[in-house]
């Protein structure tokens, strides 16, 4: 189903793991299991823009046993390769190696705001994650570096989920959640060095570590049959902290929508 990945908060690419780990199915036995499909997203156009942007994003997942190719709820990886650890019932652990999906951020996103600030280009990514369900519940956290070398630096992220079925095709989910992210993340993405500060006309601008967002989402799940499946999210999400004063933010707020249509084989 679809999860609430934000080890990268509020980045485009975060936005497009909402819908590709949405219909990932992953199983304890040995087999094949394959969804594909598609979805759009409308999202900021960067973290902090006011402007938006809306895109088609392909669905595309593929699981053999504990090995997976795609999305998985949690992990926070979009189209990454990646196994589990340990998988039942109720736990779930393990780690991905995946490449960003779309550029984080470019210059000529905002010609006015992010004059002189460079682009943020796409980078590798190594991520840890687990989540834990009980009955209505499910409790997802990831921990995301940056192993690209493009002082991306690292990201965790923690989120609850209730879903309640309406019935055996319909259901609902709600949740909070939180990310995190360090000092070299906060910087590359919300900071103004030196020589940025001369070029764009910004005071120079430091940000450390600490809470980057806090969000809240709701959304619905509908399974036509035991192949088709769609859904529809909508995911608010608020800026906190060093991230939330940068002299690049211009709106706090950074709501995202989704939707996808899949099918399982």
């Amino acid at each position: 189903m679809l999860s609430l990945p934000a080890r990268r908060g509020l980045r485009v690419s975060s936005f497009a793991c909402l819908l590709l780990g949405s219909t990932a199915v992953f199983a304890a036995d040995d087999g094949w299991h394959v969804t594909v499909g598609a979805g759009g997203l409308d999202m900021p156009r960067y973290p902090g823009s006011a402007d938006r942007r809306s895109r088609l994003v392909p669905v595309l997942n593929a699981s053999y046993g504990r090995f997976f190719l795609g999305g998985v709820p949690g992990s926070g990886s979009p189209a990454g390769l990646g196994m589990y650890f340990h998988q039942d019932t109720q736990w779930r652990a393990g780690i991905s190696f995946a490449y960003d999906f779309v550029q984080p951020r470019k210059e000529s996103d905002d010609r006015r705001r992010l004059h002189g600030m460079g682009d943020i280009d796409r980078t590798a990514r190594a991520t840890l994650f687990g989540s834990y369900t009980a009955d209505w519940l499910t409790v997802r956290g990831s921990v995301s570096s940056d192993i690209g070398g493009k002082d991306q630096g690292t990201t965790a992220s923690l989120d609850a989920e209730g879903r309640y079925r309406w019935n055996e095709r319909l259901s609902f989910v709600a949740g909070p959640g939180v990310a995190w992210a360090d000092g070299r993340h906060n910087r590359t993405f919300y900071g103004v060095d030196a020589l940025q500060s001369l070029r764009s006309g910004y005071a120079a601008y430091r940000p450390g570590s600490g809470l980057e967002s806090i969000r809240f989402s709701l959304g619905a799940d509908y399974r036509f049959n035991p192949h088709w499946s769609a859904g529809v999210r909508a995911i608010a999400a608020r800026l906190q902290g060093d991230a939330a004063d940068s002299p690049l933010v211009e709106k706090r707020m950074q709501n995202t929508y989704v939707a996808y249509a899949a099918y399982r084989f």
